[in-house]
């Protein structure tokens, strides 16, 4: 149940928009769910961070389009969305024209470990077009009309900006990533995946390889209920050594499935923990929140995404970690109804519920991971994003938060990177709702977040940057990223995916 053909009238390619800035700037789905259309808080955000880059670059000799590709713009746009919603983003004013303000900064985050929970790429022969709808998202093509990710826009709308090398670039070259988690989805139309099992694992020996170092980390698909699946769950765990789950509850987010199945299915789902636990791999990430369609609740499996089964299992399975990812928001186009019912309640729907579970449960075993759900609402609702991370801190502790950004459907994450650094939860907000502060970008909690908390439930010591090595140690993709800056100093900040067609004038033309 992706974007139907009516939806995509509404909707353009986000890497075809005009203004390529260094953040979003307007809602971009990866075609899992209409995008919202661009604030009016978004467009006076393209609007100064214009103004502003024109009167930077000036300074430096630059011309506005390649100073938005630079470290000096991505300074630029947090500033813009700080004067148009508040002080949620930690900036220097320095940091938009001074380069070495900007070299500090650079140097301070360089040590930080960052291990993403949450990442993909398709298969060389994939040929499922509705795909490019992530992209479309991303370069503007959505409900808020705001680019995410500038580089998009210029790229060719093919697949290919969602294979390997691309991936690889994404990634490692263009962001601040030491180690990443390659995932991908179940669907009862096995062409659709855009990776099985086989493939996820093919792609971490092959970029370890290169690496010269252990750099990614491959999830092996489950479904409970699905015929076949514990016999799978064997081979993949023998036979291709995965490192971890990755499981939908609704079974087939394109589809209404035959096999959804509840976390806490004694009968259907504990069988396959059984597995799990068997063969000693016990990090299990399920997909929650999220929801495909419009109207969330016509998507006939979306009980299923809820968080009222995740407590029980995990007080029942203990030794398994249950990484509930996207934080189990719910559908992104409530994310205007949920600022308003936040602030109203204090509560965020389903994201309340899930960082609940650990004292309403008694249990330790649970974890949130952000993945698209903070890309998407830090961008359009910076509130709302200070909010669920911080709620997620305060219920479930900062060392139960895990970082994950559902790239490359997005683009390179270094953006994402750049915006968890910088959020903080404004005093007056944190008073209102007993809301701990986030502290500095390098500090604990976000240290924790960023990477600290993952590298310990796969057994990492993250001071031995990447995986195992010493960190003097510059391993071979270290080195190509080396060469890559030097050659190519500019990042891409392409995004892909659907934002909502703008009215009237387009958003800013460089």
């Amino acid at each position: 149940m992706w974007l139907t053909g009516s939806d995509q009238k509404r909707l353009m390619r986000a890497e075809r928009l005009p203004f390529h800035p260094p953040i979003p700037l307007q809602m971009i789905s990866n075609g899992e769910y209409m995008p919202l259309r661009q604030t009016r808080e978004q467009r006076e955000v393209a609007r100064r961070l214009r103004a502003n880059a024109q009167r930077h670059a000036a300074r430096l000799g630059m011309d506005a389009s390649p100073y938005l590709h630079t470290k000096f713009g991505m300074a630029a746009a947090f500033m813009a969305m700080n004067e148009v919603h508040g002080g949620y983003f930690a900036t220097d004013p320095e940091e938009a024209s001074d380069p070495e303000a900007v070299s500090k900064r650079t140097d301070r985050y360089a040590p930080q470990f960052v291990f993403d929970a949450q990442t993909h790429h398709v298969r060389p022969s994939y040929r499922w077009e509705p795909l490019l709808n992530l992209r479309r998202w991303t370069s503007g093509k959505n409900p808020w009309k705001s680019v995410w990710n500038p580089a998009v826009v210029e790229l060719p709308e093919d697949l290919e900006q969602f294979k390997l090398e691309a991936y690889v670039r994404n990634m490692f070259f263009e962001s601040d990533t030491t180690l990443a988690i390659l995932t991908g989805f179940t669907s009862e139309t096995k062409e659709l995946e855009p990776l099985n099992s086989d493939e996820i694992v093919r792609s971490r020996d092959l970029v370890n390889r290169l690496a010269g170092s252990r750099r990614l980390y491959a999830q092996g698909l489950f479904w409970p209920g699905f015929p076949g699946n514990l016999d799978e769950m064997d081979r993949i765990a023998t036979e291709l050594r995965i490192d971890s789950w990755k499981g939908y509850a609704v079974g087939d987010l394109l589809a209404d499935s035959m096999y959804p199945w509840r976390m806490d299915d004694e009968k259907v789902t504990y069988p396959a923990y059984e597995k799990a636990r068997r063969h000693g791999i016990r990090n299990v990430s399920v997909h929650k929140g999220l929801l495909p369609a419009v109207d969330y609740k016509a998507f006939r499996a979306w009980r299923y995404a809820m968080v009222d089964d995740v407590g029980r299992a995990a007080q029942d399975w203990p030794d398994l970690n249950f990484i509930i990812y996207h934080a189990a928001f719910r559908p992104l186009l409530d994310a205007s109804s949920a600022v308003a019912e936040f602030r109203e309640t204090g509560r965020i729907p389903w994201v309340t519920d899930l960082a609940e579970i650990p004292e309403k449960y008694g249990v330790s075993n649970v974890y949130a991971e952000l993945g698209t759900t903070f890309a998407t609402v830090c961008v359009t609702f910076p509130e709302l994003a200070a909010a669920i991370v911080a709620q997620c801190v305060r219920g479930m502790g900062a060392d139960h938060v895990i970082w994950g950004t559902d790239s490359i459907w997005w683009g390179s994450p270094q953006w994402q990177i750049e915006a968890l650094r910088r959020l903080e939860v404004p005093e007056a907000m944190r008073k209102a709702h007993d809301l701990p502060a986030l502290g500095p970008g390098d500090g604990q909690i976000k240290n924790q977040i960023l990477g600290l908390n993952l590298a310990r439930l796969f057994g990492i010591d993250a001071k031995l940057r990447p995986g195992s090595i010493p960190p003097d140690y510059v391993d071979r993709l270290s080195a190509l990223k080396a060469e890559y800056e030097k050659n190519d100093p500019l990042p891409s900040q392409v995004r892909y995916g659907w934002v909502s067609k703008p009215k009237g004038a387009p958003l800013l033309v460089e």
